[in-house]
């Protein structure tokens, strides 16, 4: 078995965004944190609870499309346990989308009706929306105002710098730059980050992270890969033995006979990012600590 991929990446601008979001929150009546629903918890950076405490919050689980359905349900459920509005999207097609503004609307109702009662009853509700690199920000803002209207890129780190934009009704939205936190203090967290694609590649060695994430994958979805792949019988438990198992079925060979193993491992991330593998989730609320 490989072991465990470390990971700790935190560029300056992230420690620039940290100061953006705490300056902005007085702009702002609620912040909207777009998570990943296939890794909820480790989506979640755990500074924007103590940057963010004085706003209200809803979580969109973005990605949804690519998840787990039973996983989405039982994050959508556990979320409503704490008393955390949340909702399950694909910003890429819009789906889930439609409850987004009308769940912003009943998390304010008490800030709209001191605005009747001020006698500024058009004023426009300011959402913030925040969360870690490569989450889908920008995919979210653009799909709300029907436009593209920001830069989006699938890689972390595109959006730089503070954005109004104005969704027409009776709701505006700062974007921010995507954020991680300095330390991971569990290493299985910026491993699974690193899985779904908040961590550029180029810092790590990605045929070690492909090896990891087909150890991760194989004990509750060996059906999947078995399927995507094209392999019988039990799959083997070590990470570099399905690999080259996974290389030699697609034929990426090298001179000599032996496989490409660089090749296979950024198609098997890939075709885990983008869902090819199937609808997989890393995180169930069961394994939340408290």
């Amino acid at each position: 078995m490989s072991e465990i991929v470390s990971i700790q990446w935190f560029p300056g601008h992230m420690a620039k965004t940290r100061r953006l979001i705490k300056e902005s929150l007085a702009l702002v009546d609620c912040v909207a944190e777009i998570i990943d629903a296939r890794i909820p918890q480790s989506s979640r950076n755990p500074e924007l609870d103590s940057l963010c405490a004085t706003k209200p919050r809803i979580l969109l689980l973005n990605k949804s499309d690519v998840a787990d359905p039973s996983a989405n349900d039982e994050w959508i459920a556990y979320f409503k346990t704490k008393g955390i509005m949340s909702i399950a999207a694909d910003c890429k097609s819009g789906k889930g989308l439609n409850r987004f503004l009308p769940l912003v609307k009943e998390l304010l109702k008490d800030k709209i009706e001191r605005n009747i009662d001020k006698g500024m009853a058009g004023k426009k509700l300011r959402v913030m929306v925040a969360g870690i690199p490569n989450c889908g920000k920008s995919t979210f803002i653009n799909r709300m105002v029907g436009s593209n209207k920001l830069k989006t890129e699938d890689r972390p780190g595109v959006t730089r710098s503070r954005q109004w934009i104005d969704l027409g009704s009776g709701v505006e939205m700062m974007d921010t730059p995507g954020m991680l936190w300095p330390k991971f203090e569990d290493p299985s967290v910026g491993e699974k980050l690193a899985f779904c694609g908040a961590v550029k590649d180029d810092v790590i060695d990605t045929e070690l992270l492909s090896r990891r994430l087909l150890e991760t994958l194989s004990p509750s979805y060996s059906q999947m890969l078995s399927a995507r792949y094209k392999l019988s019988g039990d799959l083997p438990a070590d990470g570099a033995e399905l690999l080259e198992l996974i290389g030699k079925k697609r034929g990426m060979l090298i001179p000599g006979g032996g496989v490409d193993t660089e090749r296979a491992s950024a198609i098997v991330l890939d075709e885990f990012r983008s869902g090819k593998i199937g609808r997989i989730s890393l995180e169930t609320p069961h394994e939340v600590k408290g």
